[in-house]
């Protein structure tokens, strides 16, 4: 795996499979993610990136983050559970030296205890596929406070999901057995 495009365009991020066994991790393809930036930066969307507050629910290698992080993204907050993606996680961070702009947060995504920090304006959910982890995890990260009103959302999933109340599904595209559906937070009330 490495970082497609930016400043840090290249960047092997730390190896995985049988090295790693035990892991757990389903990191998002090269070419899922390539697709993924380009479609947000393609001009459909008025450029979600640069500046952006991310949140990476369910960060695993943190390979979306880091790809942000490294297209312009002011900040990256990662959540993640298992220890040894944590790991992973926190060599990836060292890798592409983004100490400063980065936080990690070790626990339950779909337990998010509330924030003191600005909410995210763009957050990648990839949950584990068929387990029914997205929702509930939107859930907790908007009522703590993580994500902001007119957030975009790039949810991974094996199929199309249908959002929790308050956010919208703005397009769908499939990769192989990667599902992306695109989201938008709406504001309350609206």
């Amino acid at each position: 795996m490495r970082i497609i495009g930016g400043r840090m365009r290249g960047l092997k991020l730390a190896a995985i499979g049988k090295a790693r066994a035990g892991s757990l991790l389903r990191p998002t393809s090269d070419r899922v993610r390539e697709s993924l930036f380009n479609l947000l930066l393609g001009g459909r969307f008025d450029d979600p990136v640069t500046g952006a507050r991310v949140l990476d629910l369910f960060a695993g290698t943190g390979a979306l983050g880091l790809e942000a992080l490294s297209r312009g993204a002011a900040c990256a907050t990662f959540v993640e559970n298992g220890r040894k993606a944590s790991r992973i996680l926190q060599e990836n961070i060292a890798r592409a030296e983004v100490e400063k702009e980065t936080r990690l947060v070790r626990g339950d995504v779909t337990r998010l205890a509330p924030t003191t920090e600005e909410p995210a304006t763009l957050v990648f959910l990839d949950p584990p596929f068929r387990r029914g982890l997205g929702g509930p995890a939107l859930v907790a990260a908007r009522s703590g406070g993580w994500i902001a009103d007119g957030a975009l959302i790039a949810w991974e999933e094996a199929d199309e999901v249908t959002p929790p109340p308050g956010i919208a599904v703005l397009d769908i595209r499939r990769y192989g057995d990667t599902c992306l559906n695109l989201c938008r937070m709406d504001a309350p009330g609206a």
